[in-house]
This record gives C-alpha cells, structure tokens and sequence, in this order.
C-alpha cells in the first residue's frame, strides 16, 4: 500500500512543477503587459498623440468656423484630455448670434462644435448699412452692400428703436412660409395710427397692417392670396377686416374694394 502511494505522488510531482510553471509565466505575461501599457500612456500623454488633431465646427451659417473655433480657446495644441465641455460650451455661447452649443469629443483626438444660431427675423437698412436682427431681438453689426441673406425682410425706414423691437417680437411669432414671402417693411405712422406699416411681397401685392396684432393678422394673407388671381394687384388691408384693394381702385373708388 505504501510503495503504491509513493509512486501516485511520484507521478503528480511534475505535474505540480508544469502548473506552478505556467502560473509563473502567466504572472510574468501580466506585469511585463502592465509595464508596457504605462510606458505607451506616458508616452502618449507626453507627446503630440494626446493633443486634439481635428477641430469641427457643424449648425453655423452666419458665424464663421473660424470665428467660433477662436471663440472656444481650443486648438490643435490643447490636450483631447483637458477639454472641458462646458467651459468651451460656455465661451462659444457668449456669440449674440449663437443660441445653444453641445460639444462632442470622439477618441482618440476629434473634437465637434455643434452650433445652434438664433433665428434672423429682418434687417434694418439704415445709411447703407444692413443690420441684422435676430429672434432674441438683438440688432448685430451692420454690413455694407446686399444682406448676407436673403431669408429675412428688409425694415425700411424705422427710426424707433423700441418700435422695432415691438415689430420683431410680433415677427418672431410668424410662420417662416410667411416671412419668406414679405421683401420689405416700412414704418409709416399716421395720426390714427402710430404703429402702421406698410409691407411689399415677393408676389407684388402690399400689405397695409398694425404692429400691434400683426402676428394674428398677417397668418391670413395667404387665404386672402387664394380668392385673388395672379394678375390682381393691389393693397391687403390687414388692419381689422381683410380687405383687398386693387390698385386702379386705390383712389377713392369704393366700390373696387373686395373682401379677401
């Protein structure tokens, strides 16, 4: 019996060896992988690998990519690692133009500005000058010659600063199928009225109307376009009751009025 346990140890002792072999080489694998791994992260915080190599800015139309990339402090020297999203969110949202900004980084080294802008509602024309202004009512620096766009109407003729930022508000709140279809507006107060205006469209037909219920009035004007033909033209009177107004009419003749 003993001789035959001797031999059933004598059996398993290199067994024993191979296994405590393998832990060795397995442990060994382990911490030679984890010294490499800390060399490479060294090595990639040290160098220029851990540095943003790319910069995209997406949304913007009216702020430059330039602009904005200046505004948020980054560049291809900062570190992917220190970008801190809401700092650079915070810098670039400071822009009167720009309403909302997310941030994304995508590893290794890209960083996305998405830039969300305010709505441009009108331009003022003023000694030559096109001043835009946006939904928040902000009047922004003008710019000499055509408008940067053409996707706002033109505000011809305003010289009350509070006047306008009455008028914007009620334009805000217009649909932009609408405003696409207004080419300009002038203030013209009459005695009865301080608050006119008068309103050229895309089609040649004017408008006459009120600022001070212009966005309920003005949702009209295409179910008022529909009764007429294309060749009728004329005044809308979108004041109180919509009334249209052919221009042979204009002068007095009553009877040329016809209700839209």
């Amino acid at each position: 019996m003993e001789k035959g346990k001797l031999i059933v140890l004598e059996d398993r002792v290199p067994k024993l060896k191979e296994q405590r072999k393998n832990k060795a080489n397995k442990r060994l694998v382990f911490y030679l992988s984890l010294f490499f791994i800390l060399i490479l992260l060294i090595v990639y915080f040290q160098s220029s690998l851990s540095s943003i190599s790319k910069i995209n800015v997406a949304g913007n139309q009216y702020v430059s990519d330039k602009k904005i990339v200046s505004m948020s402090e980054l560049s291809t020297k900062t570190s992917y690692w220190k970008v801190d999203k809401n700092e650079v969110k915070k810098k670039v949202e400071s822009h009167p133009e720009v309403k909302e900004v997310v941030i994304d980084k995508t590893f290794p080294n890209k960083v996305t500005i998405h830039v969300m802008e305010y709505k441009r509602v009108a331009y003022v024309v003023e000694k030559g000058k096109y001043f835009p202004i946006n939904e928040a009512g902000k009047v922004l620096s003008g710019v000499k010659g055509e408008p940067i766009s053409s996707d706002a109407p033109l505000l011809i003729d305003w010289n009350n600063a509070e006047v306008i930022q009455e008028f914007v508000q009620e334009l805000a709140k217009v649909p932009k199928s609408i405003t696409d279809a207004i080419s300009e507006v002038y203030h013209t107060p009459t005695d009865s009225e301080a608050l006119h205006i008068k309103l050229f469209m895309n089609d040649g037909r004017e408008v006459s109307a009120k600022i001070s219920n212009f966005s309920d009035k003005i949702i009209l004007y295409p179910s008022v376009v529909k009764e007429l033909t294309p060749e009728q033209r004329g005044i809308i009177d979108l004041e109180e009751r919509p009334t249209f107004i052919p221009y042979e009419k204009e002068k007095g003749d009553e009877e040329g009025e016809v209700e839209g």
